[in-house]
């Protein structure tokens, strides 16, 4: 018997339909010689430092740093968890062979890998390794299978970053607790979101420094065209007035006219990121939100695996193209003059070195018929029409500058008109894909060196302004690049290996950094509260703070993925780094801040608070672990730091908040929530928007 585990059951479903097992048992599907089975995500952990040591279970500066001789996983404390491990266990030890079916990626890897490890496997494991999760894609996948052992980089790597955020998370956690926070506050340290958290203070303090000031400019009209006076700003009304009795004098002249025909190149298919800033931009999506979006589409067999950092397509793909767009009926339209040609085999698109595991997000072809929710239909048609611009002409435009002076002033004015739309055909009425900086479209007259003639002049006044504060979009764009502005396309794929955190985590470091109440939001824009500000300013260590930095560690990590360097390497590394800052913080005698906070933020663990008093008990006291999730009805409740929620809630995204409106809901007000709907006045679908 051949034990298939995949990482969710809908996914075990669409694995079991295809290759025969067809009869459902209690966690399992079973026929044609296969049983399949399924986690639902995380179903081992890292230990905790009191599973290592009891004392370590105390907050205490003489216990730091903690190093454990070796790390070892434990079994997440959920029922839902420990019944479906024991069905994989019993399974796993009486098959002849297990084919890991996790998602094709270094979490899913990891997943997988530390659950056979619990369950003790001594079968011998393949690997299932597709990009989709259509019926062709995972029937060739089955008559594709691979060794286990080609992923051991992979799952190298994943332990390596799992190991690493627990050395610093865990002991600089409790090293800036124990030192500078008041009461039973906790102030949280994490590789990844300590340095996204300092960018986000850095801009916040450029912002908070800025003092705007008043400035002049000279503008004059001819032949009802407006010119600018090519000089630098006036900072006084007086000299601008001053300009203007001296333009007044003078007629306007032509001194130079260029007009240049060039070309815009077509918007790059989506890799999660640009994917998320794309969505951010034009539908203000959190980063969380669309990458649960483009889950449910990569279920539901609409688009390929979204986890990936690559914007290209592997060379064996460019026969598929067109069988992809004559499926893409609904755009049927703006895919008729692709098709009417064969499909170009663009360096742009098609380019194997620049794709390791998984190419660009794509439409599948699957026809994604009229039953989508709202968002995730604006997610689809965001990489449908990415997928067919990817293949029409440039765009072709014409960039005039004209050049002039009036008396000695010099004026300039640049244009831009398009020549022919092309792959902006497929975005006609939409001005979301203007790229950032980029000028509207401008008609600008034809002009003749020498002309001149009478013009009229103004002063424009205007007021410098701040640093833009952070969006989601441009923080992920910070990420990826390590804090560097980068705007050209193909510098951003050459900084991606040195950028912080990678695509699949960079959502879940804003959303914790939103949850911890370093960070909040006016309208799309990020801010740094004052408990950021203050946790930044006492982090002395500049390791932790440095967005570089952190990028070399990542970089590491991907070396480690490509068996470039060694695990116990890095591990060694943040070992030292670990007892080195320790030692820092302990003797420090730099000026601490004392750190009050807006709201005590959660502990990145639910173990790693320090003790509260104990609250009275509910009379009727009520197992909430063993109801199901009320809006994918597959998975069980688990209680978090604040809320309850879907056992599966980064795919499903169910939660009940412990608090509605200041008030605390009581566990029965939480069981009839989600048996019945409704708890008094509150409404399950009203107040908490299950579909």
């Amino acid at each position: 018997m051949k034990v298939c585990i995949a990482e969710k059951p809908s996914v075990a479903r669409d694995i079991a339909e295809v290759i025969g097992a067809k009869q459902r048992k209690d966690g399992y599907y079973e026929g044609n010689g296969y049983q399949v089975t399924w986690t639902f995500g995380h179903f081992c952990t890292l230990k905790e430092p009191h599973d290592y040591y009891e004392q370590w279970k105390f907050w205490r500066l003489e216990d730091l740093p903690m190093i454990p001789p070796s790390f070892g996983i434990k079994l997440i404390e959920n029922n839902g968890v420990q019944k479906q491990f024991k069905i994989i266990e019993q399974l796993v030890q009486q098959c002849d062979e297990v084919i890991n079916c996790g998602d094709a990626g270094q979490e899913g890897e990891l997943i997988q890998r530390w659950v056979l490890l619990k369950a003790k496997c001594a079968a011998p494991v393949k690997r299932l390794w597709i990009s989709s999760l259509t019926e062709e894609a995972i029937r060739n996948g089955f008559q594709q299978l691979r060794d286990a052992g080609q992923y051991d980089n992979l799952y190298a790597a994943g332990s390596a970053r799992a190991i690493g955020d627990w050395l610093l998370g865990m002991n600089a956690t409790r090293l800036f607790t124990k030192k500078f926070a008041v009461g039973k506050t906790v102030l949280s340290i994490g590789r990844v979101q300590t340095p996204t958290l300092a960018m986000i203070v850095a801009r916040q303090k450029e912002i908070n420094a800025f003092v705007s000031e008043d400035y002049w400019e000279l503008k004059t009209v001819y032949r009802d065209t407006e010119f600018t006076a090519a000089i630098d700003r006036l900072g006084s009304v007086e000299k601008a007035q001053k300009g203007l009795a001296y333009l007044q004098e003078h007629p306007f002249e032509v001194t130079s006219f260029e007009k240049k025909d060039g070309k815009e190149g077509n918007p790059r298919l989506f890799d999660l990121t640009s994917l998320q800033v794309a969505a951010n931009k034009k539908y203000a999506y959190s980063a969380d939100d669309t990458l649960k979006y483009v889950q449910n589409l990569y279920e539901k067999k609409l688009v390929t695996y979204p986890r990936v950092d690559t914007t290209y397509l592997s060379e064996d793909l460019h026969p598929k193209v067109a069988g992809i767009l004559q499926d893409m009926t609904p755009y049927a339209a703006l895919t008729a003059p692709v098709l009417a040609n064969p499909i170009p085999k663009l360096k742009t698109v098609f380019d194997d070195k620049k794709v390791t595991d998984h190419h660009a997000i794509i439409p599948t072809g699957v026809h994604p018929g009229s039953g989508l929710p709202p968002e995730e239909k604006r997610i689809y048609d965001l990489i449908a029409r990415r997928f067919i611009a990817a293949f029409y002409p440039e765009c072709k435009i014409s960039n005039t500058t004209v050049l002039g002076k009036v008396g000695q002033v010099p004026f300039k004015v640049t244009g831009k008109q398009i020549i022919e739309p092309g792959w902006k055909e497929v975005y006609a009425n939409d001005t979301s894909i203007k790229k950032e900086g980029e000028e509207e479209e401008k008609f600008i007259p034809d002009f003749v060196v020498g002309e001149s003639g009478p013009h009229t002049p103004r002063i424009h006044q205007g007021k410098t302004s701040p640093p833009k504060a952070f969006t989601e979009a441009s923080l992920l764009r910070a990420m990826e690049t390590a804090g560097k502005q980068v705007d050209d396309e193909e510098m951003r794929e050459l900084l991606k290996d040195n950028g912080i955190g990678r695509p699949s985590t960079r959502a879940n470091i804003i959303e914790t950094l939103f949850r911890r109440k370093y960070i909040d939001k006016r309208k799309k824009n990020i801010f740094a509260t004052q408990t950021g500000i203050d946790l930044i300013d006492t982090i002395q260590t500049e390791l932790l703070k440095s967005p570089e930095l952190t990028g070399q560690w990542e970089r590491k990590l991907r070396l480690i993925e490509k068996g470039e360097y060694a695990m116990d390497t890095f591990k060694d590394e943040l070992i030292t780094m670990v007892a080195d800052l320790t030692k820092e913080v302990k003797t420090a005698s730099y000026k601490t801040i004392t750190i009050v906070p807006d709201a005590p933020p959660p502990s990145a663990d639910k173990e790693e608070k320090p003790k509260k008093e104990r609250k009275p008990r509910e009379k009727k006291p009520v197992d909430l672990a063993v109801l199901n999730c009320p809006k994918c009805k597959e998975h069980q409740l688990i209680k978090g730091n604040s809320a309850y929620g879907c056992a599966n809630f980064k795919v499903c995204g169910f939660k009940i908040p412990f608090e509605v409106n200041g008030k605390k809901l009581t566990d029965k007000q939480i069981q009839d929530l989600v048996t019945k709907g409704k708890a008094g006045k509150l409404s399950l679908t009203a107040t908490f928007e299950i579909q």
